[in-house]
């Protein structure tokens, strides 16, 4: 039985984290900043976590991580 491939885009934008939660990079942070608030920006900073709900669809992308 052939091996399953890997999703290349979404291992590029998904991590596994030791306890097994998904984390992201937040979008919004790369250009047009000036018209973000500090608040908005400093938020952006630290990576989100995927929710339960997303958790199985994006397993999949990812079948060895």
């Amino acid at each position: 039985m052939p091996k399953i491939k890997t999703k290349k885009s979404a291992a590029k934008r998904y991590t596994i984290t030791g306890s097994g939660k998904i984390r992201y990079k937040k979008q919004g942070s790369r250009h047009i900043l000036t018209k973000k608030s500090r608040k908005r920006k400093r938020k952006l900073r630290h990576a989100g976590i995927i929710s339960a709900v997303e958790k199985k669809r994006i397993k999949s992308l990812l079948p060895y991580s």
